[in-house]
């Protein structure tokens, strides 16, 4: 059996990918073949979540086994895992994480199933749009310092803290408990 699987991105408008995948294909094939159409590398930790209809995450299938699940918790990887072990039905959705550490992804819907035909490899059947950068830019860059402009002399505490300024009764400070200690706790 074929399936017709359709991805879309929130962060790229007019971004679509449809590709036909044979059922019997594995995840790491639907992997590489979206990489491909997108002009990513192959070198991020990738992986796929099944979803429900409101898009919240289920069960995944990760690119490598990082053994961090409890021995109780199924690992399913994309070279051993089948596409018809987990996409059933017309509708079904899932995601590609794309990027790991920003959590970004692509958003996949199982739009049509061919029964009786086969396919070797994937195939993209409609290309739309450009895809979206696979890592997300991170600005890890200071700010400029402030310097100060020629002719600004000292700032007054009136420009600081406005014309005028918190209004303190000295009466309202209660000194107590603001003590100077000689360094020992108790």
């Amino acid at each position: 059996m074929i399936l017709k699987i359709k991805f879309i991105s929130d962060e790229v408008e007019g971004f679509l990918r449809e590709f036909e995948i044979d059922s019997d294909a594995t995840f790491l094939d639907l992997n590489k073949a979206i990489l491909a159409s997108c002009n990513y590398p192959d070198d991020q930790m990738t992986s796929f979540y099944l979803c429900d209809e409101e898009w919240e995450r289920g069960q995944q299938v990760t690119r490598e086994d990082m053994g961090a699940s409890s021995a109780d918790e199924d690992v399913y990887v994309m070279e051993n895992t089948r596409l018809s072990e987990f996409l059933e039905e017309e509708g079904q959705r899932l995601v590609f994480v794309f990027d790991p550490f920003s959590d970004r992804m692509l958003y996949a819907t199982v739009c049509e199933e061919i029964p009786g035909k086969n396919l070797s490899a994937p195939k993209v059947v409609r290309s739309k749009g450009t895809a979206p950068q696979q890592i997300a830019e991170l600005d890890f860059s200071m700010p400029a310092p402030k310097t100060a402009t020629a002719g600004a002399g000292e700032v007054e505490d009136d420009a600081l803290f406005g014309a005028e300024g918190p209004q303190f009764n000295d009466d309202e400070l209660d000194l107590e408990g603001f003590e100077i200690s000689d360094g020992q706790p108790y």
